[in-house]
C-alpha cells in the first residue's frame, strides 16, 4: 500500500531534520575536541541519549520496557560496540578532520553494507552493484588522496568508523526479525554508557563555562532526538524515498563548517563525495527494484 503524500513530506522533513541535529551535534564536538577528550563526549552522548530514551519510551511500553529483554544478548551487546567503537573514532578524527570531509567519508555506509552483505547476511551482491561498490571505493580514495594533498592522517579513523558503522546496521538488519526497535536501540545506548562508565573518568575534564556545559549536555538531547526522528520517518514512508536525503548530511556539514570554522571542501572532496552518493544512490535504487520483482514473483 503507498503511504499518503502528506505522510511520505513527513518522513522526508524528519529525516532531514534528523540530519540536521546531528550536524549540529558534530560542530559542537569539533568545538569541544579542543579542550576535552574524546571518551567523555562519548559519554556524554550516549548517558543523554539514553535518559531521553527512558523518557520518551517508559511512558509508552511501561515498566516491562524497563527489562529490555532480547533472545539475542550476545548479538546485541556486538551491536552496541559497534556503535561505541563507531562514535569513538568519529570523535577522535574530527578534531582534525573537517566536517564536509568526514561526513563525506561515513557516506560510505550503504556501500559497506552492500559489500559485507553477502559474508553476514548470506545475501547474493550482483555485479551492478559490486560496480557501485568500487566506484564508492575509489571517491573515498580521492577524498582521502594518500600520499598526496595535506589531508590529515587522522581521516583514517573516520574510514574505521564508516566500517564499524555499517556492521553495526548489518547486526540491526539480522536483528530485525523478532527484536523490538526500541529495545534494540535502548540497549546499543546501554552498553555504550556502561562500557565508557568504566573508564570515562581517566579522560574527564569538568567544564566550568556555562557555554560548555550547555554544549555537552545538548550532545545527548541532539542524538537522542535525532534518533527518535529516524524512527518516526521509516515509520512513516518507503525506505528508498526517505533514505537518499540521508545525502544532505554533506550539504549541512559543509555549510556549517564554512560558516564556524571558515573551511570550505576543495573540489576533490566534491568529487569524492559525487562519486559516493552517486553509488549509493543506485545500490538503493537496485536494491528497490530486486525487492519489487521479489514481491511480484510471490503467489
Amino acid at each position: 500500500m503507498n503511504q499518503p503524500r502528506d505522510r511520505i513530506g513527513l518522513a522526508i522533513l524528519l529525516v532531514v531534520s534528523a540530519v540536521a541535529l546531528f550536524s549540529i551535534l558534530n560542530v559542537e564536538v569539533k568545538m569541544l575536541r579542543a579542550d576535552y577528550g574524546p571518551v567523555q563526549l562519548v559519554w556524554a552522548r550516549y548517558a543523554g541519549a539514553l535518559l531521553f530514551m527512558l523518557a520518551v519510551f517508559t511512558p509508552v511500553r511501561g515498566r516491562r520496557f524497563l527489562r529490555l529483554r532480547t533472545a539475542r544478548p550476545a548479538a546485541q551487546i556486538l551491536r552496541g560496540a559497534c556503535l561505541l567503537f563507531s562514535s569513538l573514532c568519529f570523535f577522535l578524527a574530527i578534531k582534525w578532520v573537517p566536517l564536509a570531509t568526514a561526513a563525506a567519508i561515513t557516506m560510505l555506509g550503504p556501500v559497506l553494507i552492500t559489500a559485507f552483505s553477502g559474508p553476514v547476511l548470506g545475501e547474493r551482491v550482483g555485479p551492478r552493484r559490486w560496480s557501485a561498490v568500487v566506484v564508492g571505493f575509489i571517491g573515498a580514495l580521492v577524498i582521502i588522496r594518500p600520499g598526496f594533498g595535506d589531508t590529515p592522517w587522522q581521516i583514517v579513523f573516520t574510514v574505521g568508523s564508516a566500517f564499524t558503522s555499517a556492521f553495526y546496521s548489518l547486526l540491526t538488519r539480522k536483528l530485525s526479525a523478532g527484536e523490538d526497535p526500541a529495545t534494540s536501540a535502548t540497549i546499543a545506548t546501554v552498553v555504550g554508557t556502561a562500557a565508557l562508565s568504566l573508564v570515562v573518568w581517566g579522560d574527564w575534564r569538568t567544564p566550568t563555562a556555562p557555554v560548555e556545559i550547555g554544549m555537552i549536555v545538548s550532545l545527548g538531547l541532539l542524538s537522542g532526538l535525532g534518533h527518535y526522528l529516524y524512527t518516526i520517518a521509516f515509520g512513516s514512508g518507503p525506505a528508498s524515498v526517505i533514505a537518499p536525503f540521508n545525502y544532505s548530511h554533506l550539504i549541512f556539514a559543509a555549510l556549517l563548517g564554512f560558516v564556524v570554522f571558515g573551511y570550505f571542501p576543495d573540489l576533490w572532496t566534491w568529487v569524492g563525495a559525487g562519486m559516493i552518493v552517486a553509488s549509493g544512490l543506485y545500490i538503493g535504487y537496485r536494491e528497490a527494484v530486486l525487492a519489487r520483482r521479489a514481491g511480484e514473483r510471490r503467489p
